[in-house]
């Protein structure tokens, strides 16, 4: 076989790297991603949202406002449990476990949406990390980060650090770990878990003291796509929802995810990558209060409930036309009462917390029954190796304020299966790697391209082992193994073709 800097640097990266351009987005940070950090405010959306939510639900409306009441009824017996509980709710693995995961573990990760894998790397190979990652920092004072004046958040994807990170075996197993727990209706669904790819994104070093970074909760991967037909209606991800019968939502079901769109409006930092987890691994000891993560550990019921709730209203306690109530007529349990909340007869425009080109966001008062201030956990202490890592759907936040006496820092590693969809991002992704630029779904600009110390590909291939390369769309994915399952095997050749790589064996068993 070639080299991989030959192989890489012939036609498909000169032909890729065109693509990239033409589709690559205006420069911004993390604040574009968010409504609410951006200093927008959530209002009403184009008339056509209320179009949108009659047709979902049309036929099945006394079904949904049944499912509504039952929801509210699970979330009211479910809310004690995580307050008495708090961070233990979360569970936890160490690396050395997963080949042989306990079924309290599994049974607790298909509930709660959120795990914590211990020792992932090694703490001195993490610390190691942090130190080359500050004086990265240091000899490239020019780098985009949020906020400007006291960066917490910075715009890096290619440090030595966060390639060793993406393509070290033990984070490329965890999250083939993870990703196992998801399961495909049909087994010819065209599909990896074992082949994770490489999803660049950035880092946090968020200093104590730090309150701007005060991203509440929210959820990634598209807002309002999540109701629109074009975007998670493609795969028909929700219909059991919309269908009025949430108890049989599946989030682990993946093949119905292959066809979402979950970017329509091409917002700075919104995703288009299937990500099944999102995911950090820390590089630095952090404990609850201390700039770290929190959690809604409903995933199914949570999702359910934020996708409900722009078709129902409360009838009491609230002005006409208004859509939340003060705080204390909030919590009060005469306003989150079933009875109080009645499906809308003409529905409006209001999808809450969704802001087109921005996350979705959630509040107290916009989803009351929720109970975020309770519900919110923190993740458990966190040391230096430990990966965290989160279901796509699951609400998620980051403390208002760090509380804490040193730096919370992480790379932000999700965890991606091979799709075609997937393998056509890496190529862009490839792309930017080697002209130095931001990831796709990131803001453009010229990114690292002119960074000091940035690893080049020619330096890639003696810090990062082949399956590492591979995840980068580096190097060939091998499709001849005896063990891959007939749709594995199918989306490895596509995923070669689609990354221009030639195989004449593949060609002549087609």
């Amino acid at each position: 076989m070639l080299s991989m800097a030959r192989t890489v640097r012939s036609r498909p990266i000169r032909t890729l790297r065109h693509a990239r351009t033409a589709a690559s987005k205006r420069e911004g940070d993390i604040s574009d991603a968010f409504a609410s950090l951006s200093g927008q405010q959530f209002t009403p959306l184009a008339p056509e949202h209320a179009r949108l939510k009659t047709r979902l639900i049309k036929g099945n409306e006394e079904a949904v406002r049944e499912s509504w009441e039952r929801l509210l009824k699970d979330l009211r017996e479910e809310m004690q449990l995580i307050v008495d509980k708090g961070s233990n709710i979360i569970p936890e693995i160490d690396f050395r476990d997963i080949d042989d995961a306990p079924e309290e573990f599994s049974s607790e990760l298909r509930k709660r949406g959120v795990a914590v894998v211990r020792r992932v790397v090694s703490e001195e190979e993490a610390l190691g990390w942090k130190k080359s990652l500050s004086e990265y920092i240091r000899a490239n004072p020019q780098t985009k980060a949020f906020p400007a004046d006291k960066p917490q958040v910075f715009e890096l994807y290619w440090s030595r650090a966060q390639l060793l990170a993406r393509g070290h075996p033990n984070m490329l197993k965890a999250q083939s770990f993870l990703m196992s727990y998801w399961h495909a209706t049909n087994p010819h669904t065209p599909i990896s878990t074992r082949h994770p790819i490489s999803y660049a994104d950035r880092l946090r070093m968020r200093l104590p003291g730090d309150a701007r970074f005060a991203l509440g909760p929210h959820v990634d991967g598209g807002s309002v796509e999540r109701w629109d037909e074009n975007g998670y209606g493609r795969g028909k991800v929700y219909d059991t929802v919309w269908k009025g019968n949430w108890d049989a939502f599946d989030p682990w079901e993946s093949s119905c995810r292959l066809n979402v769109v979950s970017d329509l409006h091409q917002g700075v930092g919104a995703c288009s990558a299937f990500r099944m987890f999102q995911g950090w691994l820390s590089l630095s000891t952090t404990g609850p209060g201390e700039g770290t993560l929190l959690v809604n550990p409903l995933l199914a019921k949570a999702t359910a409930y934020y996708l409900l709730r722009p078709f129902f209203s409360p009838q009491k306690g609230i002005a006409p036309g208004a859509q939340t109530a003060d705080e204390v007529t909030t919590s009060s349990a005469s306003f989150l009462a079933s009875d109080n909340w009645k499906m809308d007869t003409t529905p409006t425009s209001w999808i809450h917390g969704a802001s087109p080109g921005h996350g979705q966001e959630l509040s107290h008062l916009l989803h009351p029954h929720l109970h975020l201030k309770q519900s919110m956990i923190h993740v458990p202490v966190v040391r230096p190796g430990d990966y965290v890592a989160w279901h796509c759907d699951t609400i998620h936040a980051v403390d208002r304020t760090h509380a804490g006496t040193s730096d919370s820092s992480v790379l932000y590693i999700p965890a991606c299966p091979l799709t075609e969809d997937n393998a056509k991002y890496l190529n862009r992704q490839r792309s930017c790697f080697v002209d130095g630029t931001p990831s796709p779904d990131f803001g453009g600009g010229e990114g690292e391209s002119k960074h000091v110390g940035r690893v080049g590909i020619d330096e890639l291939e003696s810090l990062v082992k082949e399956e590492g390369r591979r995840a980068m769309g580096l190097e060939m994915w091998d499709s001849s193994l005896e063990d891959l399952g007939m749709g594995e095997r199918v989306v490895l050749n596509r995923a070669n073709k689609v990354g221009g790589w030639y195989d004449p064996e593949v060609e002549i068993r087609r």
